[in-house]
């Protein structure tokens, strides 16, 4: 059974055997005559136009001698015998059945031809018909694929584009934050020298003023707020630049894929647009056999699917960094603009106690150089009246000494000689008690000059104090980065 469109060629292109009860069939191909009669081309000049010489060729026989004949035992043709009767000849005559039969043969032989030939031609023709439609709908198809290929890569190219460009802007806002960080970074330096050198400058004061205070707590504080802030900026200085070398990891491994699928696409798109009559199509033989593919469609799209999830992954981690970040140099300006307040304020409690001491002191002082004039006004005053007691007591004295002179019995202990010893007596205890008195407000004079000095020497310390609290720390302190500077924008 013949399937349509797919002759069996076995039936034409192998013609049946000539039974053997037939005689030899003559047939008008060339083949038929191979080996049992010379072929003779036409000349050229018979040639015609409309037959292809490469198809046909014209059949010639030729008579062949008998067996016997003086020609085929290699006589001269000169030499031939002269034509005799058939009677005479040796050949065997066929009958006219024979030739009939022969002819009916020839017949059938070049109907069964023909109808081959005509089977053959029509299967040949829709066998053309069929391949090129075949082959048509199969370049057709690959046209398609190539389209969809093309429109897969299109897609991704998108998609690629799109991430790299945020990629590339997350990583150019990481770097501005980067910059910021390092910016706020560089200012608290400042701050942190300062407070060092309050503490310094502290450590000259004086006595009794080298005094653990409120100030020297808070600048204690601010040295540990400022040194905290500074570790956790460079903590996430270094986040930051190992956050950026992964985003240009992501974003090598992106623009990457991107030269990748430009040069499919561009191949693809070249490869969807060529057809039968463009140029620059030739024959690779055995490319077909060559695979040098290292992906399917689905690894090809994880591929590239991953590398954007990966970009994603990167840019949120970069995003809630540049976020951390943020944060951080907000809270830490707030930090150190508060202590920086706290100093303050505790130095101007201090800087106030230490001018009211000073004022105090000052106050006690005059009192005491007051007192000191008037104590020594005191002293004059009682010299002069132990100076004033001298002649009274040399009167009493000289008196008491005349009256020993009396003669006899005139040495009476009368009442003048009684007075004269008790005035006497109460001279020598006047002057004794206000020797005592000099004595007493001249060592309450010595209390009061080394009053007197040690309030002079607490003036001086406190003075000290206030000049290294007011003039020098607090002249330091005047100036503060400003918010926008602790945070990177200038």
């Amino acid at each position: 059974m013949e399937l349509v469109g797919s002759p069996l060629t076995a039936t034409y292109a192998h013609p049946r055997s000539t039974p053997t009860k037939f005689l030899p069939a003559i047939s008008t191909m060339a083949s038929s005559y191979k080996n049992r009669f010379p072929y003779y081309p036409l000349p050229q000049s018979c040639s015609h136009p409309w037959m292809p010489s490469a198809y046909y060729k014209t059949a010639a026989i030729n008579p062949t001698l008998a067996p016997f004949s003086k020609s085929s035992q290699g006589l001269a043709p000169s030499k031939m015998l002269p034509f005799v009767s058939n009677r005479t000849t040796l050949f065997t005559r066929y009958t006219p059945d024979d030739w009939y039969r022969s002819n009916l043969t020839n017949y059938k032989a070049s109907e069964t031809s023909r109808h081959n030939a005509e089977r053959l031609r029509v299967d040949t023709s829709r066998m053309i018909q069929d391949k090129y439609q075949q082959t048509k709908k199969t370049q057709v198809e690959s046209t398609k694929n190539l389209g969809e290929r093309v429109n897969d890569i299109e897609f991704w190219k998108s998609e690629l584009c799109r991430e790299l460009d945020e990629m590339i802007g997350e990583t150019n806002a990481l770097t501005d934050m980067k910059k910021r960080l390092e910016r706020a970074l560089a200012e608290t330096e400042a701050p942190l020298q300062v407070a060092q050198e309050c503490l310094l400058q502290r450590e000259k004061r004086m006595g009794i003023d080298l005094v653990h205070d409120d100030v020297e707590k808070q600048l204690f504080t601010e040295v540990d707020v400022n040194r905290s802030c500074q570790e956790r900026m460079q903590r996430y200085l270094d986040k930051a630049k190992a956050q950026l070398a992964s985003n240009r990891a992501a974003q090598h491994e992106l623009e990457r894929d991107l030269a990748n699928k430009q040069a499919a696409h561009r191949i693809d798109d070249k490869c969807h647009h060529l057809r039968n009559t463009s140029d620059g199509i030739s024959f690779y033989r055995g490319v077909e056999r060559v695979d040098a593919t290292i992906s399917v469609p689905e690894s090809w799209a994880k591929f590239t699917d991953d590398n954007i999830l990966r970009s994603q992954s990167e840019r949120a981690a970069s995003a809630k960094l540049r976020d951390n970040i943020e944060n951080l140099m907000v809270v830490t300006a707030n930090e150190m603009w508060r202590q920086f307040n706290a100093v303050n304020v505790a130095f101007t409690n201090r800087i106030a106690e230490t001018a009211d001491a000073k004022s105090k002191i000052q106050t006690h002082l005059a009192k005491t150089l007051q007192e000191i004039f008037q104590i020594e006004m005191n002293i004059e005053a009682v010299r002069k009246a132990i100076r004033d007691k001298g002649p009274p007591l040399k009167v009493a004295q000289t008196r008491l000494d005349e009256r020993t002179r009396r003669p006899n019995v005139e040495l009476c202990r009368d009442t003048a000689q009684l007075r004269l010893v008790n005035e006497v007596h109460e001279i020598d205890e006047t002057i004794q008690s206000l020797q005592q008195r000099l004595r007493d407000a001249e060592d309450t004079l010595q209390t009061l000059v080394h009053a007197k000095s040690v309030l002079e020497h607490d003036l001086a310390v406190k003075a000290n104090s206030l000049f290294i609290d007011q003039e020098k720390c607090m002249g330091m302190r005047k100036t503060f980065p400003s918010t926008a500077r602790l945070v990177g924008y200038v």
